[in-house]
């Protein structure tokens, strides 16, 4: 038996950043991995399609230059596999950096199943057995939720882990799910050629988002030729002898239509990995939706003193993003550690979605805002009222809501590249920065984030340049 301060089961986003800052503090650490560290992140979700998105941005890109510009430029033909070996080389790149900074910080990587066999102790399948000093953290994350009867086959019905890596482009995509993973791979999908319906069963997009970031991104979609369908359901699917499929979505209004494509991607959520975790074998259990949850959220720390959690096990405040993965990870390590720290504000945590138009938001809803009884004041300024919103010509629109009086409550972005312009906004939220504090700040002209200020002059009683 191997003893060691920490054991990290799981080496994913919130598994290798608890494993690093805790060999950086002194720890000694085992991490169990039974694939490759880095996780969905990394191999199946963030970072390749992130990377098809960008190329996706570039294909756009030459249809605004011929449209709008007049530059004679077209695409003849997506080369699938030299497009997918740049994506490859880009996650194979960031892999190879995750196990260097790995070894340099001395953790100890174990590739092998993991599952507990007391409140400190960890068996893996080939027979090895450890025992943690301080405390075990979980790490093991989710994978993509699926719908009876229609289980992926890696060609006609995909999932957001395997459809980036399904053979070739399809001509047609329908995509179940109008949440960031649905609207991202519809979106590539689109740009890339493929006629495209989104289907989502809420009455609108992203429906977690502000109600005016849905209408927006919404907008933006069908003007780029999505066939987006909320408050819609599925009612059955059926595989088609040539290759396809054909399904019946049920309408807001109750009428129903047959859908073919040549591909299904079903994006309906995720759900958390405990399977051959045994974590009755250390006192614990799973709630309802499978989650394993803190009795302590400021240390994220289980009913099992010594058992923490992390990354997509973890229930809602909890947005399961690989950026609040790593903060848990930094949390619960600094805790093992002795090291005081402050937990994780999970209303300062941005969302994105990286489609075309993209979305970015952080803090509080006008509708949660409401909800809990603020005063409200809101301000929206359309990003094409700055020059640099004229010269992309996309739209987009930049939305604070904010208290009456008081601080910034939200701020919600609609637009091109509104996921580099959050983390401002990010700051201002997490700080409780009030119009006022902001307005003084000068932003450069002519940008993107221009817009931002703008809002926040106007909330202050000095608006230019919005009447």
């Amino acid at each position: 038996m191997t003893s060691a301060d920490v054991i990290v089961i799981g080496g994913g986003t919130g598994g290798y950043s608890t494993a690093l800052r805790a060999a950086a503090l002194g720890l000694t650490v085992v991490l169990v991995e039974r694939d490759k560290v880095g996780g969905t992140c990394l191999h199946r979700g963030c970072i390749p399609s992130k990377a098809m998105l960008h190329a996706a941005e570039l294909v756009d890109g030459i249809g605004e230059a011929r449209e709008r510009w007049g530059v004679a430029a077209h695409v003849d033909a997506v080369d699938w596999a030299a497009l997918t070996a740049t994506r490859d080389d880009i996650v194979a790149r960031n892999h190879k950096g995750v196990q260097a900074h790995l070894e340099h910080a001395g953790v100890r990587v174990v590739h092998a199943a993991a599952r507990l066999t007391g409140p400190r102790s960890v068996r893996t399948d080939d027979g090895r057995e450890f025992t943690a000093v301080r405390g075990i953290v979980l790490a093991t994350g989710s994978r993509p939720r699926t719908l009876s009867g229609l289980e992926p086959d890696g060609h006609t019905v995909v999932t957001s882990d395997d459809a980036l890596f399904a053979p070739g482009l399809p001509g047609s995509v329908l995509v179940l799910g109008g949440g960031a993973i649905g609207v991202e791979y519809a979106s590539f999908h689109r740009s890339m050629g493929a006629a495209v319906t989104l289907v989502e069963a809420a009455d609108r997009l992203v429906p977690l988002e502000d109600a005016d970031v849905s209408r927006h991104l919404a907008r933006g979609l069908k003007k780029r030729g999505i066939d987006v369908r909320a408050g819609a359901r599925l009612e059955g699917v059926v595989r088609l002898p040539g290759g396809g499929v054909r399904a019946s979505v049920r309408g807001a209004r109750g009428d129903v239509v047959e859908l073919e494509a040549e591909r299904l991607l079903v994006a309906v959520g995720r759900v958390p990995v405990t399977d051959g975790l045994d974590l009755a074998a250390a006192g614990l259990a799973a709630d309802a939706r499978g989650f394993v949850a803190p009795a302590d959220w400021s240390r994220l720390e289980t009913p099992v003193p010594g058992i923490h959690v992390v990354g997509d096990l973890l229930p809602p405040p909890s947005p399961g993003l690989a950026h609040a993965s790593f903060a848990e990870g930094l949390l619960v390590a600094e805790t093992l550690a002795g090291v005081a720290g402050a937990p994780v504000d999970y209303t300062a945590v941005p969302r994105v979605t990286y489609s075309a138009p993209q979305t970015a938001a952080v803090g509080l809803t006008e509708a949660q805002a409401r909800e809990l009884s603020y005063d409200v004041v809101v301000n929206t300024m359309p990003l094409t009222a700055v020059a640099k919103g004229m010269v992309h010509g996309q739209g987009g629109t930049v939305k604070v809501v904010a208290e009456r009086g008081g601080r910034v409550l939200g701020v919600h972005l609609v637009g091109p590249h509104v996921s580099e312009m959050i983390a401002e906004s990010q700051l201002i939220v997490g700080w409780e920065a009030e119009p006022g504090d902001v307005a003084r700040h000068v932003h450069a002209h002519p940008t993107l984030s221009e817009a931002v200020g703008e809002a926040f002059l106007s909330l202050a009683g000095r608006g230019l340049h919005q009447q």
